[in-house]
């Protein structure tokens, strides 16, 4: 851990973002490094864990980092297994986009969805959800799910 730097001025979290994405640049957090916690983010730069939250987030969203639960923030790159759920999410994904699967069409059911990729209930879910929030499919109560026409 490095010696506090407090930081001062204007978009503070912008500063950490550009802090961190030097370091990553210089290769002092190789790709597949878990990078700091949260916590130690705000005691190095003197911040609040909000304004750490928001700098570690401009990078997971230029891809620079992703969040992976139980280990922390790992710098990407390194290969490494994606989750079951996204893996779930862009095979359906490619499917809509390919017209496999065309607007008004039904999403397989879960349960088909469980028996074509091994996984759980709720990594399904999950995959399903990440396509509802992208706007990509809609759930009908008691129907189904669907391509968004």
């Amino acid at each position: 851990m490095r010696t506090a730097e407090i930081l001062t001025g204007w978009r503070v979290y912008s500063q950490i973002a550009d802090r961190l994405r030097a370091r990553i640049a210089d290769g002092t957090y190789p790709a597949g490094a878990v990078l700091p916690s949260e916590a130690q983010v705000c005691a190095e730069f003197g911040v609040a864990r909000n304004t750490a939250r928001r700098g570690l987030a401009v990078l997971e969203d230029e891809g620079l980092i992703a969040t992976i639960p139980s280990k922390g923030r790992v710098v990407c790159g390194a290969p490494a297994t994606p989750y079951r759920y996204r893996q779930i999410a862009d095979d359906l994904r490619d499917q809509i986009a390919q017209g496999t699967l065309g607007p008004g069409a039904a999403v397989p059911s879960e349960a088909d969805l469980r028996r074509r990729y091994p996984a759980s209930r709720n990594t399904v879910r999950q995959a399903l959800a990440i396509l509802e929030r992208e706007g990509l499919i809609v759930a009908e109560h008691g129907r189904g799910r669907f391509v968004r026409v």
